[in-house]
């Protein structure tokens, strides 16, 4: 059984996405953000850090299952392996769990997938945040 609400996978999802939309910085540093620079990555930009600090603060089963949805999403493990995933994602956890999810390429998409082949509709939770 899942150990971490699919809202909260769905907030990472959404933030996550966020995140991979930013682009390098295009005009000067002094320069304020308008409609043509808003998805410029810039040093005083929150969204980052809030999404590590809201992984950093969930416990060590939600941690787990949010890796394994990750895992599950993509295809390290089946669906109906999900209590192994959450078990070896307890046991390999060396790295700070924000510090390795953020390090995966295509975070969002394996999050949303692994959600899917759980039987869970994203689509549904998503339309909550936005």
């Amino acid at each position: 059984m899942l150990q971490i609400s699919p809202r909260r996978v769905a907030h990472i999802i959404i933030r996550a996405r966020e995140i991979d939309a930013k682009v390098g910085r295009w005009d000067s540093p002094g320069d304020s953000a308008d409609a043509d620079t808003i998805l410029e990555a810039r040093r005083g930009d929150a969204t980052e850090a809030e999404l590590r600090a809201f992984i950093a603060g969930m416990n060590d089963d939600e941690k787990a299952s949010l890796v394994a949805v990750m895992w599950i999403g993509r295809e390290t493990f089946d669906a109906e392996e999900l209590e192994e995933a959450m078990q070896t994602a307890r046991e390999e956890a060396t790295t700070p769990t924000e510090d390795y999810l953020l390090g995966v390429p295509l975070l969002p998409d394996y999050l949303e997938a692994g959600l899917d082949k759980l039987g869970i509709n994203v689509t549904d939770l998503e339309e909550d945040f936005l």
